[in-house]
């Protein structure tokens, strides 16, 4: 078949590839060639179309399974002027060609069209109507004339929406539906690693055919505070904990880590953990710089309460030692 793309290739994954090795792999290609960091290269825009078409149909089982048996007879007998009818069910029980496994590889004309079926895209119309001037029934030996009309298409238009995402949404991208405000619900597709101002175009899905530029925001966090590249955070600790240090967990994007508080640390210190920011263009990360917040319990068991008493008596250190006055 003509034009064959091999997925596997331009998602540089092997053919055993599971499903999280075809993620990262997605994830890595979609910010290097992302369009809104290559802003008018072509070559850029092009590789990001085929990565994501590479990664619609291997992420999903039934698609990949298809795709695997159609590029098995290519490779061993070609598509052009041949024919086979796997036996394997469809996917979506729906009564057309793949999901009934009736399909006849000669009906595409090349690899593009079995690529439209697969993934139901829709073919273009022609935007004016035709007809055949049939036979004159009167007039033997005459044909009859019929009027065309053109059918005036719509102005396409191409629209744009905001859509604020949460910051962990952000981060993992991946497959979200969206509700918008003329009423439509998309599955949208979203990169990893999205910036606020950042434009996710959606092809075909705006006035009369145009396209939808969803504007990302990202909304604030309740914890995570995100400057450039990294992550701002304030981690509360006990007065103990400030003292004899120690081990702590502390929330990251990843999930929480354990981080080692110094022995003495200060209310106000700031720790790093390195490459737990957010990510950057060149698939390096950010580090997440940990606020240390030293909190007083209010309220004390009797117990805690004659533990702090004897402390007291005991402590030599003053604070008011070197007071300037």
């Amino acid at each position: 078949m003509q034009n064959f793309r091999n997925y596997y290739d331009i998602l540089g994954v092997a053919r055993e590839a599971t499903v999280e090795e075809i993620k990262k792999a997605f994830r890595r290609l979609a910010r290097q060639y992302h369009p809104d960091l290559n802003p008018g290269d072509k070559h850029a825009e092009e590789k990001f179309k085929d990565i994501n078409e590479a990664y619609e149909v291997l992420s999903d089982t039934a698609k990949r399974a298809q795709y695997d048996q159609f590029g098995q007879f290519w490779q061993q007998r070609g598509f052009q002027g041949a024919s086979a009818r796997p036996s394997a069910r469809g996917w979506n029980g729906r009564g057309d060609r793949f999901s009934t496994g009736e399909v006849d590889f000669s009906e595409f004309p090349d690899f593009n069209s079995f690529v439209d079926q697969l993934l139901n895209r829709r073919t273009k119309e022609s935007s004016t109507a035709t007809s055949t001037p049939p036979r004159d029934p009167y007039r033997p030996g005459t044909t009859k004339t019929t009027k065309v009309y053109s059918v005036p298409r719509a102005t396409r238009r191409d629209a744009e929406a905001r859509l604020s995402v949460p910051l962990e949404k952000a981060y993992l991208g991946g497959r979200e539906r969206i509700r918008l405000e003329d009423g439509r619900s998309l599955e949208v597709n979203m990169p990893s690693g999205m910036v606020a101002g950042q434009r996710i175009r959606l092809k075909g899905q705006g006035v009369n055919g145009g396209d939808l530029y969803l504007k990302i925001d990202i909304a604030p966090h309740p914890f995570f505070k995100l400057e450039g590249c990294d992550i701002r955070c304030q981690l509360p600790i006990t007065p103990s904990e400030a003292v004899l240090g120690g081990q702590v967990e502390v929330p990251t994007l990843d999930g929480r880590v354990k981080m080692t508080i110094p022995a003495g640390v200060r209310s106000g210190q700031r720790l790093r953990l390195a490459e737990k920011g957010y990510p950057k263009e060149d698939g390096d990360r950010g580090d997440q710089i940990v606020e240390i917040q030293i909190v007083i319990p209010r309220d004390l068991t009797a117990q805690e309460r004659e533990l702090y008493e004897k402390l007291r008596q005991l402590e030599t250190f003053n604070p008011r030692a070197d007071l300037p006055v």
